[in-house]
């Protein structure tokens, strides 16, 4: 495999990957059958932007004989993280615990504090300081909820004025969805209807609470109706992810912390999660807390013992043993499959089971349906380039199939594929979660 050039390159010193168990570089052993799997291997067709190229980047790096550069950074960067690899792969190699310690280390090497050393004005105060506060994200998005009702966003985007926004902002604005009447906030607690069978807890979120509370209140009325007591703790926060993934350690094992004790409610049977990046995030806690704090074995305890709990509705529901749900809906629908819920977390059946008992819903089959649409947590809004030419192939697809809606289990895609419709004429397709379509089927309100 070819190195990558680094006639171009300033390089740096670097001591990156030493926290990493050498082994788990050791189990790849470049067979390749990750590259047809690889989203940005498939549109570049370059080595070095498949999971085998990284990895012999990464180890590369780590063993000293290849030295950090602007060239190394930019090849691991494209990566989406989808985790798709870790499917295809036959030596079980966890990419995963891989590409992201050693890209938070690699953010982090200049800033011993935890703060990512390249942080950017977007990424300090929109990615940091806004995502993660679903309130402070409710509020900003009044504006916007107002300048739809108005018309004023088509008469701005028609007159060109969106072009004078930075450009990062200009890509939010064109995924930002046509935003709903606002819903009540949730409960902090829902019981069960008919005789009691689980006592679960439901993580809001940030991004997905102030964008998509209707897909939390159906997934609460599901569960109600199944048979489970719903808690919906105050004082959980946002999962982590975003921080995490940019390199800035400190807050994201904060927002774990704070998690973990939100969620200590006694006799839970499991923390439910409808967002398939939330729940990867959650699900890795412990992993997080042993790369992060390696000498904190209370954390380590206390994180794990948390994502332990952590299930994703779907796949808590098709274990419970789901209640029939009896109201039809006539409508053809194709699901897309979340990298983080099917590559992430293994969950590819039980959506698909769940949507299978839903009267007169005829569900078609999606080409490609497991390749990353783009979105990836905030990649949509950092890598432009390719994050559109894989909206545009995964959209392409789904208007193959002749659909009338599309299913998608993460807030991320839901935007990414909405604004792609969008551009393709396609802007009345909906684009909803499958609990959204449960609870249509079982007859609940959802708010």
């Amino acid at each position: 495999m070819p190195e990558p050039s680094l006639a171009a390159d300033q390089s740096r010193p670097s001591t990156l990957g030493q926290t990493i168990p050498y082994d788990r570089f050791l189990d790849c052993v470049h067979c390749g059958l990750c590259t047809s799997a690889c989203p940005t291997y498939l549109e570049t067709g370059d080595e070095n932007n498949s999971p085998r190229g990284r990895i012999y980047l990464m180890r590369a790096v780590t063993d000293g004989r290849l030295p950090m550069s602007d060239n190394v950074t930019r090849h691991l960067d494209l990566c989406l993280d989808c985790r798709s690899c870790e499917t295809a792969c036959p030596s079980g190699v966890q990419y995963g615990r891989l590409i992201e310690p050693f890209r938070v280390e690699m953010r982090q090497q200049l800033s011993p504090s935890g703060a990512s050393p390249r942080q950017s004005w977007f990424e300090k105060f929109i990615l940091h300081g806004l995502f993660p506060y679903p309130k402070r994200l409710k509020w900003a998005l009044w504006p916007a909820r107002l300048a739809q009702r108005l018309g004023l966003d088509r008469a701005a985007e028609s007159l060109g004025l969106m072009r004078l926004l930075p450009q990062p902002l200009q890509r939010m604005q064109r995924l930002l969805p046509t935003l709903p009447a606002t819903t009540p906030t949730l409960p902090e607690f829902l019981p069960a209807q008919g005789s009691r069978r689980a006592t679960v807890a439901l993580l809001t979120g940030c991004v997905a609470e102030a964008m998509f509370n209707q897909v939390h209140w159906a997934t609460a009325r599901v569960l109600q109706a199944n048979g489970c007591d719903v808690h919906i703790p105050r004082s959980q926060g946002c999962c982590g992810a975003i921080h995490y993934h940019s390199g800035s350690s400190g807050p994201a094992v904060e927002l774990a912390r704070q998690n973990a004790l939100a969620f200590s409610i006694p006799d839970l049977d499991a923390v439910i999660v409808n967002v398939a990046g939330c729940g990867a995030m959650l699900k890795d806690y412990g992993h997080m807390a042993k790369e992060l704090a390696p000498n904190d074995e209370a954390l380590h305890s206390q994180l794990s013992e948390f994502a332990s709990k952590v299930q994703d509705v779907s796949e808590f529901l098709a274990a419970l043993g789901p209640i029939p749900p009896t109201h039809p809906v006539r409508v053809k629908a194709t699901y897309h499959d979340a990298c983080h819920l099917c590559h992430a977390q293994q969950i590819r059946t039980q959506p698909r089971q769940l949507l299978g008992m839903i009267p007169q819903l005829e569900l078609l089959p999606l080409a490609e349906s497991e390749i990353c649409c783009g979105a990836a947590g905030s990649y949509n809004l950092t890598e432009a380039e390719m994050a559109d030419r894989l909206g545009q192939r995964k959209v392409g697809n789904i208007l193959n199939t002749g659909a009338e809606v599309v299913v998608s289990a993460n807030a991320g895609c839901t935007l990414q594929i909405q604004s792609f419709l969008k551009a393709n004429g396609k802007q009345s397709m909906p684009v909803v979660h499958p609990m959204e379509l449960l609870a249509q089927s079982y007859g609940l309100p959802v708010d």
